[in-house]
Order: structure tokens, then sequence, then C-alpha cells
């Protein structure tokens, strides 16, 4: 009988994640319960909001108890089943942990996916799953560009941060991306169609705001902030009139020891008439196969780019992790398990 291994929360997080935080350890695999079905785990989509559901803290999802293997989206194949909607075998996503084998119960958040269908069942973590999705809704119903407007992009080079900005491009914006270093900036232009790229590595708040400026001479219609802090203040201090700003990710500020210091510039959107939002992909659930399919028939068409960054391991899981952080991954960061 093969075991289950899972990476688990052992002590909450202060500041950066330790390796300490975090223990691998291995038990049986558990019994199939009434009504529902066992996940064999073989991809694991690793994100920055995992981060913040590490912390003792109110959210949008509850915190991952301690002792428990750390919550994590992923693509698998039944391993056994007491549910007639789900054989041995069926390919499925859904919201699970990072461990080898995991409880799927009764009206939980899984679907069967057709892994025929695609290149690699890994799509559906990246430009098929919430990567692409984010981007989309996001972009599109949260943002709703027109042709001719200017979108800034922060977090360019991330996962969802290139798709956006080259949905952006489909839809006619002239986008600037936001990326730190020089070979991150490269790929905006040559891999991902951006209009201009601006390196926010060494930079003041002001030197960045700056750029920005010189990039956007009337002023930026639109940001997607995936980055928050310094970056954030930079973009509200480029607002054109009217602007919006979607609030996606706050990367910067997720490993703070001191709190979260949130954006200081706010009297930008008072003296532009601005409006910021958050958003979340769990509100457009129901139409996720919509979004998929435009997503899909856009990549189909070459016109969307989808990189993945994979590591390989559960027992790699925190190196792999941490990349998000550091900012060594080249793509949608996957676990292969």
């Amino acid at each position: 009988m093969p075991k289950n291994r899972q990476f688990r929360l052992v002590r909450r997080p202060h500041g950066d994640p330790q390796l300490d935080d975090f223990a691998l350890v291995e038990s049986q695999i558990p019994a199939v319960p009434v009504g529902g079905f066992i996940v064999r785990n073989h991809f694991a989509s690793l994100d920055p909001a995992q981060r913040g559901w590490m912390d003792d803290a109110p959210s949008y999802m509850p915190p991952i108890p301690l002792d428990s293997a750390v919550t994590a989206t992923t693509v698998g194949r039944v391993y056994a089943s007491a549910n007639a909607d789900f054989s041995e075998g069926d390919w499925v996503l859904g919201l699970n942990a990072l461990e080898d084998y995991s409880v799927v119960h009764p009206g939980g958040f899984t679907s069967k996916i057709d892994v025929a269908a695609v290149p690699s069942p890994t799509l559906f973590l990246s430009g098929m799953g919430a990567v692409g999705l984010t981007a989309y809704f996001g972009l599109l119903d949260g943002l709703k560009p027109a042709a001719g407007e200017t979108l800034l992009v922060s977090g360019a080079a991330g996962a969802v941060g290139s798709v956006v900005g080259q949905i952006g491009k489909i839809k006619g914006c002239r986008v600037i991306g936001i990326a730190g270093g020089a070979d991150k900036c490269k790929r905006l232009i040559n891999d991902y169609g951006f209009d201009v790229a601006i390196d926010y590595r060494g930079k003041s708040m002001r030197q960045l705001a700056d750029e920005i400026a010189a990039a956007a001479p009337n002023g930026v219609d639109m940001i997607f902030e995936n980055v928050g802090g310094d970056v954030l203040d930079a973009g509200l201090m480029n607002l054109a009139m009217r602007a919006r700003i979607l609030l996606c990710g706050l990367i910067s500020e997720y490993n703070s020891a001191d709190g979260k210091h949130g954006a200081r510039n706010l009297w930008a959107l008072i003296v532009k008439r601005a409006t910021m939002q958050g958003f979340l992909i769990m509100d457009y659930v129901p139409q996720f196969g919509a979004g998929g399919m435009q997503v899909a028939q856009w990549m189909g068409e070459g016109k969307i780019r989808v990189d993945e960054d994979v590591q390989f391991g559960l027992e790699n899981a925190y190196p792999a992790f941490m990349r998000l952080f550091s900012g060594a991954n080249t793509g949608k960061l996957i676990l292969k398990i």
C-alpha cells in the first residue's frame, strides 16, 4: 500500500517563510469517504495567495490549520471512488493540498477535465486555469479596456501579468509592464508583445514614477496591480482622468514582518476621480467554461503565450514555493508531485 506524503504547515511564518515552518510527513492513504473519492495528485499550483492562507488572519479563505497539508489547487486522477460521478482513472481539477493523495468529500470543489484535449495537464493550472481566467476576467470585466487606452501591469513577467498584457494587446491597448531585471523586461517585449518594459529594481518610488511618466505622458487609464508597495504608489502618481485600478495581488506585502503598509498616494484617486477595486477569481466560477474556451482559442491561434515553470518532487515544495518571492520563477509555478 503506497504512503501519503504531506507538505504540512507546522508553524505560522513571520516574515519570509522558513524551512522549519513546514514538515514533510508520511502517513497512510486516507479511507474513501461515503459518497466521495480519493485523488492521486500529479501536479499542484504554487501561488502567492498561499502565503496569505498560512497566516491566522481574516481572509477570503480560512487559514490553513497547523499540522495540516498546505492548501493548493491540483490536477490528478481519481485513485478510489465511492461516487457514481467519478470513476477510478478520471482526471480532475480541484482545491486540494500539497500531498500525494487527497480526500474529496461530496460537494467538494472538484471537476473532471479532458487532458486529451491539451498538450499537457499542467495547462489546467496555467493558461486554462486560474492564471488565464484571472487575467481574462480581471482585465475584461474588472477594468473594461477600450482600444487606444494605456494599461499598466505590475508583476508583468509573472504568470498572470504576462497574460494580462497579451489580452490587453488583443483589445487594442498600449501596454506598459513593470518587472524585475533586464531578462524579464526583454521577455515582456520579445515574448509577450508589451510596448514598454520598465525595470523596477534599484529604483526609488520617485524614479519609478518618472519612468512611467516618460512612457505614458498622458497618464495610464488602467492599472492591473500584482505587486503593491512602491510599485503601486508609482503608478498612482501617473493616473489619467477617470483611471481604473484593479488590485489582483500585493506580493511585496505578503512577507512583511512588521505588518502591511498599504498605498500612500491615495490622494491621486481624488485628484483624478479614479476608482480602485479588489478582485478575486472565485467570483467568476459560473463563467469559467466560457472564459476558458476563449483563452484556449487565443492560445491555439498563437495570440497568447503561457510559460510554465515546473519544479519536481513534493520533497522540494519549500524551495519551489520560495521561487515566487525571489523572482526566480520563469512562468506559472507548478510542482510536479
